[in-house]
């Protein structure tokens, strides 16, 4: 009877091992908890090595000695496996390349409302070079002070905003997303659909901006609703809709996606990350450093920020600034560079 009990209970850990390294072949990234579980891979490595040791030290208990073998071998192969994903994906880049004359800077900070003021933004998109900086839960006031300082040192930058709540007197700032743009890369609008929510996300907003002579990328500052229990629905829906900006053509998405790359698995379009898009951290040494909470540290949190490219795009590298500034997030920025001769 215990030999029955101990292969059940081996068989049930194994497939619960199997649903941390691979929940997309189980169709279970998006289901409410083990999206939440596998959010933090660094999370679960570090679990199933506890349960390892554990299983380790019960293997000198003679009548549980086959069972804590079977744990420890399954352990084993789950740290293993996940360890592995994790190499691919990159457990940290610390610097950017040379910028060159052709590539563009993208900053992506989640500045959590007021947590970070706007001289620490502008001093940071100022250090990092940043020509298009996407900033959800940043209000248009905050944007239009960056803008100023930005013009005062000499790198003009436009803002554009959207507010999905403007009825609203002073509303949460998660309600308002702020791009600012630099004035090199010509001049851009916000499309109306996000203006009015037509085309949206659903919950907290994000924002379209179009070059308004055609030339050069659209531009998507992101935000996603984050995946709590009773906002499954929406945030599904929202990752849906982000997913459809990257159709073919040549677009720059930016911004806290509230999703890692496990969540975002059928999304790609022909090897993209997000519809046509390429996530850039992954490519370039940085998919599993954390970007939230800032108060964990970088690989225990959730790579959740993210900036993508279409194909016209190529990153060439990544960098995760280890100062929050006061936000739960952690900034992040890509150099992108022209992919070839097509543009």
């Amino acid at each position: 009877m215990l030999r029955l009990v101990g292969i059940l209970f081996t068989v049930l850990f194994a497939i619960a091992t199997a649903i941390l390294i691979w929940p997309q072949f189980f169709q279970l990234e998006m289901t409410y908890p083990i999206a939440q579980v596998v959010a933090s891979r660094a999370a679960a490595l570090v679990a199933l090595l506890v349960v390892a040791v554990l299983a380790a030290l019960l293997l000198f208990a003679r009548p549980l000695r086959g069972l804590a073998a079977s744990i420890l071998i399954v352990s084993l192969v789950g740290a293993g496996s996940i360890g592995l994903i994790g190499a691919l994906r990159g457990y940290g880049a610390d610097a950017l390349p040379e910028k060159t004359d052709d590539a563009v800077r993208v900053l992506s900070w989640n500045t959590a409302g007021a947590a970070v003021s706007a001289e620490t933004i502008a001093g940071v998109i100022d250090e990092q070079r940043a020509d298009i900086v996407a900033l959800p839960e940043t209000s248009e006031e905050v944007g239009e002070k960056i803008a100023i300082m930005m013009r005062e040192s000499g790198r003009p930058m436009w803002v554009h905003h959207v507010n999905i709540r403007p009825d609203v007197p002073n509303g949460p700032q998660a309600w308002q997303t702020t791009i600012l743009i630099s004035a090199e890369l010509g001049e851009y609008s916000v499309i109306d659909s996000s203006r009015d929510g037509s085309s949206n996300t659903g919950s907290v907003p994000s924002a379209v901006a179009m070059p308004v002579d055609g030339t050069g990328p659209t531009i998507v500052a992101v935000h996603a609703v984050a995946p709590r229990e009773d906002a499954m629905a929406q945030w599904r829906s929202d990752l849906e809709w982000i997913a459809d900006q990257c159709p073919e053509g040549e677009f720059i998405l930016a911004g806290d996606f509230n999703a890692t790359l496990d969540h975002m698995s059928s999304f790609g379009i022909d090897g993209g990350t997000m519809g046509r898009c390429v996530d850039a951290a992954s490519r370039t040494g940085n998919g599993m450093v954390g970007t939230w909470p800032a108060t964990l540290p970088r690989l225990a949190g959730a790579p959740i920020d993210h900036i993508m490219s279409s194909p016209q795009w190529k990153a060439t590298g990544t960098l995760v600034l280890a100062d929050a500034g006061g936000s739960d997030h952690r900034a992040l920025v890509a150099q992108l560079e022209p992919a070839g001769a097509e543009r």
